[in-house]
């Protein structure tokens, strides 16, 4: 059951889900740009500068943290995303070096 914040924990990540929130090319892209990131960084969504509206941007980040891609962290007004790196290599070895060698 994912925690209160919507993220789930690494048995119950689902590579379905994980492939479907990848399809997008903006949610790719925010993951593509946290993997060129120090592990650990955290950016705020609007760091991303993406081409859409403020709800859609909530919708986006909200697919990547339901799928388990990324955690997000309030902070303040806003809310800061790191990738869960260790989960996904733990939970789909080798998917990140796909998504890296391919960005």
């Amino acid at each position: 059951m994912p925690d209160p914040e919507g993220h789930p924990s690494t048995e119950e990540m689902d590579l379905r889900t994980v492939l479907t929130a990848l399809a997008d090319p903006l949610r790719y892209g925010v993951v593509a740009a946290l993997l060129r990131e120090d592990e650990g960084t955290a950016r705020t969504c609007a760091s991303f500068d993406l081409p859409v509206s403020k709800s859609t941007l909530t919708h986006h980040f909200r697919v990547l943290r339901e799928a388990g891609l990324i955690r997000q962290v309030d902070r303040g007004n806003s809310r800061a995303a790191t990738l869960r790196r260790e989960d996904l290599d733990r939970r789909f070895p080798g998917l990140l070096d796909l998504v890296r060698a391919n960005s």
